[in-house]
């Protein structure tokens, strides 16, 4: 008796092995059957090349992303522009300042004075927002202070 308790057990066990067995081998079929029939070590393989690949030209691109910001910083970027009467006439306001600044705020600002005579144009370096070799006018200024 105990002899068929066994055996039945053991073949409900096999029945439940086999049941799982066939989920599995089923299951992996469906796997790979977008795969044009390669095996799963293959498979993984290859995302294991691509994605070292991946992680490499991310790599690049970071660096070559740190390296345009680091040099953009001396482009001119901001500009500041003011127009003015610079003999306080009313024939309106036809002189003007423009200010081209780079990320640090270094740059040159030029001076546009409109006379009747012509127009004179005037360029002074700006360093740090402020005059390198000469001091800036109010006008100059507030072209400066527009471009941050």
């Amino acid at each position: 008796m105990v002899l068929y308790i066994f055996l039945s057990f053991f073949f409900g066990w096999l029945i439940i092995l086999t049941y799982y067995l066939i989920q599995t081998r089923s299951h992996y079929f469906r796997l790979i059957e977008r795969t044009k029939k390669q095996r799963i070590d293959e498979i993984l393989e290859k995302l294991m090349t691509d994605d070292d690949k991946n992680s490499l030209e991310i790599s690049k691109s970071k660096t070559e992303i740190e390296k345009i910001i680091k040099d953009s910083t001396t482009h001119f970027r901001k500009v500041g522009l003011v127009r003015f009467n610079p003999f306080g006439r009313t024939e309106g306001e036809k002189s003007f300042v423009i200010s081209l600044l780079d990320g640090m705020n270094n740059g040159l600002v030029i001076n546009f004075i409109y006379t009747h005579e012509g127009i004179r144009v005037y360029a002074k370096k700006v360093k740090e927002g402020k005059g390198e070799e000469y001091q800036l006018a109010e006008e100059e200024k507030q072209a400066v202070e527009k471009a941050r």
